[in-house]
């Protein structure tokens, strides 16, 4: 009998709870073809959040998060709350989430579905055979850093910090060799070691490491050769590792490698197997309630779960296959959807999804 998993499930905003709506179903399908047992929990967070609790990150809401195995996430933020202070905005939940669950990488995938090439701007044969993940430092660097404003002779001088220390390093970095061990045994580490202090640590530390990983090929890359290598050879890439900011940039760059946000997951990981799961794109409250939303990108989100907090590797694929499945077959949402006459709904496309799982 396969251990209870807890799912902490945060619908958000906008077309949050529509896409989580497709993927609780997909963790159902799961339930009877693998004999998994999930156990969930819903909560408020973000806008409506703010709305109904005067907090987008209420108590009784991170608790609920830190009691479970994983969280999954719709989507927060809106127009509505634009205008608010920054401790009643959406987004400063999602920041105190992450710093209170010890959320310290962000994983992105990018995967190219064959019959999705056309809808990416590269030429489908550089794309060929395209899937990689970015392995993200998410609590450190320039962005974390001291910042401030002084005034000089010439005007005024604005700094900011970008400080790494080893241990921030060090647990990145072994994250992303785990995660190449799943895959194709590669490791790609971008940093600017010819001119940041900071990156000459970061590959000084990836290094030592890199002997405890002798089954993983590991490769250093400057940062603005990485970017140019994303466009000329993506297919190359298996995992990326790198800091903050790098991340950052990168990672939006490898996403608009597969032609449309509403294809992309991603993982938020901690110490350990725990992950926060959510789609990469946002709210998308033009839209919200017409049930046209593409749920593609939550779902997927479940697979990453699978194999990224629960080591359930089979079920992942099974996830990601009734995905292609689909799509091979024609079916699309309104985002990428070429005769938009044809486009099927959220419901329509998670329903197909979950038909199509086999093991």
């Amino acid at each position: 009998m396969a251990d209870t998993k807890k799912i902490a499930i945060l619908p958000g905003d906008g077309i949050g709870p529509e896409v989580i709506a497709e993927a609780v179903k997909v963790l159902k399908k799961t339930e009877e073809l693998f004999g998994y047992k999930f156990e969930t929990e819903s909560n408020l967070f973000g806008g409506i959040a703010i709305d109904e609790k005067g907090t987008p990150l209420p108590q009784e809401t991170l608790e609920m998060c830190k009691r479970a195995d994983a969280v999954l996430l719709g989507a927060v933020g809106g127009p509505k709350w634009d205008n608010n202070p920054k401790e009643l905005r959406p987004e400063t939940g999602l920041l105190g989430i992450r710093k209170a669950l010890g959320l310290f990488s962000n994983i992105r995938p990018a995967v190219i579905f064959d019959c999705l090439k056309e809808a990416s701007t590269l030429k489908p044969e550089v794309l060929e055979g395209t899937d990689l993940i970015v392995v993200r430092e998410l609590t450190g660097g320039i962005y974390f850093g001291e910042k401030f404003r002084r005034d000089t002779d010439n005007g005024q001088e604005a700094v900011d910090t970008c400080v790494y220390n080893v241990k921030e390093v060090e647990r990145i970095v072994h994250q992303a060799f785990q995660i190449a061990r799943t895959r194709r045994k590669k490791l790609c580490s971008v940093d600017k070691a010819n001119v940041l202090e900071t990156s000459r640590l970061w590959r000084e530390t990836v290094n030592r490491i890199a002997p405890e990983y002798p089954d993983v090929e590991l490769e250093h890359v400057l940062v603005d050769n990485c970017a140019m290598q994303l466009l000329r050879r993506p297919s190359s890439f298996d995992v990326i590792v790198t800091e903050n900011m790098f991340g950052d940039i990168l990672s939006d760059e490898a996403a608009m490698l597969t032609g449309s946000i509403g294809m992309l997951s991603s993982a938020s990981l901690g110490e350990g197997s725990f992950g926060l799961y959510e789609p990469v794109h946002g709210s998308a409250p033009d839209i919200a309630g017409q049930g046209i939303a593409n749920p593609i990108a939550t779902i997927l989100s479940v697979a990453l779960m699978f194999k990224l907090s629960f080591n359930y590797q089979e079920a992942g694929d099974v996830i990601e296959n009734a995905v292609k499945n689909v799509l091979d077959a024609g079916h699309r949402t309104g985002d990428i959807a070429v005769d938009k006459s044809k486009a099927i709904g959220t419901t329509a496309m998670g329903d197909l999804i979950v038909a199509a799982m086999k093991r």
